[in-house]
């Protein structure tokens, strides 16, 4: 009896999880249409500058904007000369929708109701003056830039000058076969005076993510931080997230040295990575109609006249690829995010990944994963299956007794719970090996939910797309047959009472239901897995029938 409850409390689980991510999806706070609203009204953050300078709000530029283009093998980058501001960055590797390959990812937008754009610049102070202000009209020698074969590097300069007597200089550079962008901020000051300098880079954005994403999954959309501990001595870090409509109710401050900045989003990140050793403010921040920003104020610097100085920052635009952020900056491989179940993800992507590499197919490595880790949990298995194969033996005993004490329902537990003490089995032993795999289970699911590596990946004859949904609807119903076909050979639904029976033949029509908007490796997975289950389970009962134990 218990056994059956605690299986049904556990399938429950999951359709409970899955409707929850689905609501999760379904209804999305409302975002803003337009750009130039929203940068207009980013608040000042004058408690920010260590100098009293305030960080300038984005304004309007005085007239009509430039639009520089820079062309790299992985990217197609937009900026706008008001203020040198990164609007636009489409990854290459990446399309939008796998049917139109021309169409690729802009991770950083600001088309087509999107939001998420990168500004830049210096908070200048010159006595109790602030000299700066944002969406200054700078100029650019090129209006295209595109780097050229058998150069690593492309620097896409900007420049002004203001009356009052200084110049700002900004670089951008681009790497081949890279998406880092190396930042240089410098200031040349021929204005007569000293002038107080800090730097800032921050990401503004609205909640619509740049990738669509799947029914019935819900991924983190925020901002992260590689947080310092407070009062540690050597410093310590950690990663902290935060969703943006958490910064409505709370705006995010730390003063710090060293760490990072990121906008989080399904398989891609955008981060600022100011240099290791400076001190630094990071901070999260609502702006109106429903936009947000996270930024980075670095520390401040007098700069004398007749002399110049420059700040440098590192950015990092692109896909979660795992194995290679922690080389990018100490920390940030902890962006590749699977909750509490990373101590069982991460080994679980690692040989998923070993098994790519030797067969070169996702699917085919899906299914040989799959297989290890039934292997692994075949002992857990074999004692599920024997006691299946025991309660399917006395279903007739069983039967008799439900039908001898159908009004005194103590009687009957203690007749069965005498059935059981005579018989020598056990029913919690065909569900403990379940609930003991869940961990593995939502880990599996989180590996192939968020591994960018798996996305639009193709496997063979009509699944052209493990990321997305089966078109044809094949797997998903193959996976309701596999699952009705385990339960009709375990006998169980005949140990129920009418109640429960109709639950658990209910189980395999709604699981094909919601599986048929999943992504088609996930249901490769647990169909492999529902087949492999339904052989160790006829090989089992086969055994216990001849009176001979299961292997171990």
């Amino acid at each position: 009896m218990e056994s059956r409850r605690m299986a049904l409390i556990a399938l429950l689980g999951v359709v409970l999880f899955l409707i929850y991510q689905a609501w999760q999806t379904d209804f999305p706070k409302p975002v803003a249409p337009t750009a130039s609203a929203a940068a207009a009204a980013v608040p000042t953050a004058a408690a920010e500058v260590p100098t009293g300078a305030s960080v300038p709000a984005a304004a309007p530029a005085a007239g009509p904007e430039k639009r520089i283009v820079v062309e790299t093998d992985l990217y197609t980058a937009e900026f706008v000369t008001a203020g040198a501001e990164l609007r636009r960055v489409e990854l290459k590797d990446y399309p939008r929708d796998k049917s139109k390959p021309e169409d690729k990812l802009p991770l950083l937008n600001d088309r087509d109701g999107h939001l998420f754009t990168l500004q830049s610049g210096l908070a200048l102070l010159a006595g109790d003056k602030q000299l700066a202000v944002a969406g200054t009209p700078f100029t650019s020698p090129q209006e295209r830039y595109t780097l050229a074969e058998g150069s690593d590097t492309l620097d896409v300069p900007f420049e002004y000058t203001d009356a009052s007597g200084y110049t700002l200089r900004k670089v951008f550079q681009f790497k081949r076969g890279s998406y880092q962008i190396g930042l240089e901020q410098t200031l040349v000051n021929h204005s007569g005076q000293a002038i107080n300098a800090s730097p800032y880079l921050r990401w503004l954005r609205n909640t619509l993510p740049a990738d669509k994403e799947p029914k019935f999954i819900h991924t983190f959309l925020g901002l992260g931080v590689y947080e310092q501990k407070p009062g540690k001595t050597p410093a310590e870090y950690r990663f902290s997230k935060l969703k943006l409509p958490d910064l409505d109710k709370t705006a995010y401050e730390s003063k710090q040295t060293g760490g990072w900045l990121s906008m989080l989003q399904h398989y891609f990140i955008a981060t600022i990575i100011p240099p290791a050793d400076e001190a630094l403010t990071f901070s999260g921040k609502p702006a109106s109609n429903g936009n947000y920003y996270g930024q980075y104020v670095g520390s401040t610097r007098s700069v004398a006249d007749g002399s110049d100085q420059t700040f440098k920052a590192g950015l990092y635009i692109g896909p979660k690829v795992q194995g290679k952020l922690d080389t990018i900056a100490k920390g940030l491989e902890l962006t590749e995010d699977y909750g509490i179940l990373t101590p069982i993800a991460k080994p679980l992507f690692f040989v998923l990944d070993l098994f790519h590499s030797l067969t070169g197919n996702w699917g085919w490595a899906i299914i040989l994963l799959t297989l290890t880790v039934k292997a692994l949990f075949y002992p857990l298995s074999a004692a599920q299956y024997k006691s299946m194969a025991k309660m399917k033996k006395f279903t007739p005993r069983i039967a008799e007794l439900r039908e001898r004490y159908a009004d005194d329902r103590e009687k009957l537990n203690k007749a069965m719970m005498d059935l059981y003490k005579k018989e020598g089995f056990n029913p919690l032993a065909g569900c403990w090996p379940i609930l003991v795999q869940m961990p593995v289970f939502f880990s599996l699911y989180w590996v192939l939910v968020e591994s960018v590596e798996l996305r639009q990946a193709p496997f063979m004859l009509w699944l052209n797309d493990l990321s997305a949904a089966d078109p044809l609807f094949i797997m998903p119903v193959l996976y309701g047959a596999s699952m009705w076909l385990q339960q009709r050979m375990s006998g169980q639904t005949a140990t129920m009472d009418p109640t429960q029976a109709k639950i658990m033949n209910v189980m395999p029509i709604a699981f094909t239901g919601m599986f048929l908007f999943f992504p088609a490796g996930l249901v490769v997975y647990w169909f492999v897995s529902n087949v492999i289950g339904i052989l160790q389970q006829k090989l089992i009962t086969w055994q216990i029938e001849k009176g001979a134990a299961p292997a171990r």
